[in-house]
């Protein structure tokens, strides 16, 4: 097979900004990692596109862009084709250096219940303002079929684990907006799905609270203790007794259910509330629990949550960077790869990943103009 080398892009539900990384793949081994960078979101590009996911849940099909959301996809486009610039710029690389580009998007809602999945970003757009190729659109299909359209990176957390040498059974737990595991088992077989809320609550609550984008350090959770009886509440949400395959929207859960709580306390609920979503995924992946957890994502950095992850799962729990992975660009990583996959018509999910109806390739191919 083709080595190619790709460049990933990555805007998750936090909207702080871009993540890109190098990749050397042929779509199934890693051949070489290259270098990362990123490009932030200022405070207005967010204000837009927090309005566009506030208008987002309005769409009933997933071109349409009425009102902010068109605004926000150019942005959106924009901001990847200036991180992709800078960084080719930076490593002393050019257009003709790069095979394709794999683009996400930023979601702005995602309800696979009803068939409908919306990344902002225009390939098409990209392509032409690059003068690569760029893969993009990667969730359409998998939805179109019934599958939950997530997660995506399943099948890169596992060449992850060949190339880092890892034993099953392991898993791959990413927290960005919403959390999401890979399950590895002894066989090789992949159980994947979303656990429930990742930093998103925690975030927004630290906002309207404190006027912080986040709880440094964990440190605000610390200092206040979990409400058990709100926890217990939110726990018994139906979303949790569902089998996997599963997906989440980010806005299915609210901070505002702690409204009566003050700061340290509703950060400490809310943090608890993701440890022991994660902890409760452990039963629905139907093997047996994993010895070692490779934790990826803005979660990892939250000394206070992976403390109680590790009290609460009893297993070894690392961030990904301590396994020789480069945790906060994993995901950017893994759109370089799918990017490569996709041009081979290699699958990039599954029925026990995303529980689509058979393996799937997706991915939609926009070229430069000539």
């Amino acid at each position: 097979m083709t080595v190619r080398r790709a460049i990933g892009l990555m805007s998750g539900t936090s909207m702080d900004g871009v993540d890109v990384a190098l990749l050397e793949t042929d779509g199934e081994t890693i051949h070489a990692f290259g270098p990362t960078g990123y490009r932030a979101y200022s405070a207005s590009e967010r204000s837009v596109l927090a309005q566009a996911m506030a208008e987002a849940p309005a769409l009933t099909r997933r071109d349409d862009r009425p009102g902010v959301l068109a605004t926000a996809e150019d942005l959106v486009t924009a901001a990847h084709a200036e991180a992709v610039q800078a960084f080719l710029a930076h490593n002393g690389l050019s257009s003709p250096d790069i095979d394709v580009i794999g683009l996400h998007g930023q979601t702005v809602l995602h309800r696979p219940q009803a068939r409908l999945t919306v990344q902002l970003g225009d390939g098409a757009g990209l392509a032409a303002a690059t003068g690569i190729p760029v893969v993009y659109d990667f969730r359409a299909a998998d939805v179109a079929a019934g599958g939950q359209g997530a997660p995506l990176v399943p099948v890169f957390h596992a060449a992850l684990a060949r190339w880092a040498g890892l034993s099953a059974p392991v898993a791959f737990l990413n927290i960005g907006g919403v959390a999401n595991v890979t399950f590895i088992n002894a066989d090789g077989s992949l159980v994947a799905f979303d656990t429930g809320p990742g930093n998103a609550l925690l975030d927004d609550w630290m906002r309207t609270r404190t006027g912080a984008a986040m709880d440094a350090d964990g440190a605000t959770a610390a200092a206040g203790a979990p409400d058990e009886a709100l926890l217990s509440w939110l726990l018994a949400h139906p979303w949790f007794d569902a089998p996997p395959p599963k997906s989440l929207d980010r806005n299915w859960f609210s901070p505002g259910v702690a409204a009566h709580l003050g700061a340290p306390d509703g950060a400490a609920t809310l943090t608890h509330f993701t440890v022991r979503a994660i902890a409760r995924a452990v039963e629905a992946s139907g093997g047996p629990p994993p010895a070692c957890w490779i934790v990826c994502g803005g979660g990892a950095h939250n000394p206070e949550l992976m403390r109680l992850l590790r009290e609460r799962l009893q297993a070894r729990v690392i961030a990904a960077d301590a396994a020789r992975l480069t945790g906060d660009f994993i995901e950017a990583q893994a759109f370089a790869y799918l990017a490569v996959r996709s041009l081979d018509g290699l699958p990039i999910t599954w029925p026990g990943t995303t529980g689509a109806p058979a393996p799937l390739a997706g991915g939609v191919l926009a070229v430069p103009p000539l």
